[in-house]
């Protein structure tokens, strides 16, 4: 059996895997339902962000409050297309409008170097009205359709999409069917939590009234996304599925057996939001500010679609599961020298993400090298004395080496956090240490914590120094979190399509 860690790495370079009670509060999403936010508290604590900068930890509050924390936190689900992982790089609809709308937030607030960053949540979709109403994100941005029963838990924006209609699509093991009227007393495979639930049941209402048998419900897993039941309706491990018309042109060319059936209709005329909770209104209107140049129809909008449904390569990266290759390759390293130097891997893995998306090939025009981006001469110090560092091996423990290094002597003070001290140490890797020195004195001149990072020697690198290292330690800190996270996640989903049949 796998090691725990190893499975946690497994799904490292995922970032965020997608994986019910009607209960309006236990999700609901829009056709896609993913999994429960992931509480890793107890092995976040010694690691985790200032508590203005918790991710994890519960917070409320409109855009005001979430501006001075300077996070604002995105609820979505892994979904190709919409939040993926290509070559190691998160990419995908949600990824760049999230992006996207960090940048319009941060030009509306006159943020330059020390910006309110936006970072994205994986959870599964009968977890996100919870962890949204629970204070464990702020935003869900995952193709939710505006219903009155989601409207008694939440708010919404604007529309962010057309129109859309829930259609049926069968495979080769359906039966015949005429009319939706056929699927009385037929099994119907849904999410508790999503909206084709709501939908089945208002059929079956009709029917009772009508005198007609009821459709039956299977419960389908919540770690299932749309993708996941259209490949197995395709493989014919089911007779159909309940799916979102617009869905389909996506999988046209890799689910070959399909038929969509737009003579059976569930609902029309819904549209998609983003969500928020209720008496927000600063959020709510810069979300919508933000809408109404970048939604669906919009030109942003539609080029954005296009990139990543249009014309993206389906057949090529529909439910590929060897994206993590390039980190499961390192993996054995980073965890041999991070337990060697006691430092969390999953940091210096977030690390060599930053310098070089784990390629050994990357050079600088500085002359720093491989996945580390390390010198020869700072490998070849004698306070490192790691040579060959074109070697990934040699290159991953010269960089460990380094960090713990810079952590030990310039940072080793009672007085520091486990945490600051590695988050100063990253800003010294990144800068200098020499530079470190000179702004943790300006920091403590001017009335900050020179122990502490975000918020306060921070501020100093900004001022003095530029964007640089503010943004390296951040985007780190962000990949570490996301690694967390999204770590329990790919493994259940992996899970549930195993026991689904699902290759």
């Amino acid at each position: 059996m796998m090691h725990r860690s190893s499975l946690l790495c497994l799904a490292l370079i995922l970032f965020i895997a997608a994986c019910g009670d009607t209960d309006p509060a236990s999700g609901t999403g829009h056709g896609e339902t993913p999994a429960a936010v992931v509480e890793q508290e107890s092995g976040l604590q010694d690691t985790a962000l200032p508590e203005s900068h918790n991710v994890i930890q519960t917070r409320l509050g409109d855009l005001d409050t979430l501006v001075k924390s300077r996070v604002i936190r995105i609820l979505t689900v892994y979904s190709v297309g919409r939040y993926y992982v290509d070559n190691a790089q998160a990419k995908g609809l949600v990824t760049e409008t999230s992006q996207r709308f960090e940048d319009f937030l941060n030009n509306r607030l006159k943020r330059k170097h020390v910006r309110v960053l936006v970072v994205i949540i994986p959870v599964a979709r009968n977890q996100l009205i919870p962890a949204l109403l629970a204070g464990r994100g702020d935003i869900i941005q995952a193709s939710l359709s505006i219903t009155p029963e989601r409207e008694e838990w939440v708010d919404f924006s604007i529309p962010a999409s057309k129109p859309l209609s829930e259609i049926l699509v069968t495979g080769p093991s359906a039966p015949q069917l005429d009319s939706i009227d056929d699927l009385s007393d037929q099994i119907l495979y849904v999410r508790h939590s999503s909206s084709y639930r709501q939908s089945v049941d208002s059929m079956n209402e009709r029917f009772q009234r009508e005198g007609r048998a009821p459709a039956l419900i299977e419960t389908m897993s919540e770690l299932l996304e749309d993708e996941d039941l259209v490949e197995m309706v395709n493989a014919g491990l089911l007779p159909w599925a309940i799916i979102d018309d617009y869905k389909l042109q996506w999988w046209k060319e890799v689910f070959t057996k399909l038929v969509a059936r737009d003579d059976i209709v569930f609902r029309s005329g819904a549209q998609t939001a983003w969500a928020l909770r209720k008496d927000s209104p600063q959020l709510k209107k810069a979300i919508n500010d933000f809408l109404k140049t970048n939604r669906e129809g919009t030109l942003i909008g539609n080029v954005l679609k296009n990139r990543y449904i249009r014309d993206f390569d389906w057949a090529a990266n529909a439910l590929k599961q060897e994206d993590y290759l390039r980190f499961k390759k390192l993996e054995g390293i980073f965890q041999k020298y991070g337990e060697q130097y006691g430092i969390d891997y999953l940091m210096v893995a977030a690390q060599g993400y930053q310098e070089s998306r784990l390629d050994q090939s990357a050079r600088s025009r500085s002359g720093a090298i491989g996945v580390m981006q390390i010198k020869a001469s700072t490998a070849g110090d004698r306070n490192v004395n790691i040579k060959n560092i074109h070697n990934v091996d040699a290159n991953i423990h010269a960089g460990v080496k380094y960090l713990n290094f810079l952590r030990n002597r310039y940072f080793d003070d009672p007085e520091i956090t486990s945490r600051d001290q590695t988050l100063l140490a990253l800003a010294a890797y990144n800068i200098g240490p020499n530079r470190m020195i000179n702004l943790r004195d300006k920091a403590e001149k001017q009335g900050y914590d020179p122990n502490i990072w975000f918020d306060n020697v921070e501020l100093m690198a900004a001022k003095d120094v530029g964007r640089e290292p503010v943004q390296y330690v951040a985007n780190i800190y962000k990949y570490y979190l996301a690694y967390l996270m999204s770590a329990e996640q790919m493994l259940q989903r992996h899970a549930a399509r195993e026991k689904a049949g699902i290759n």
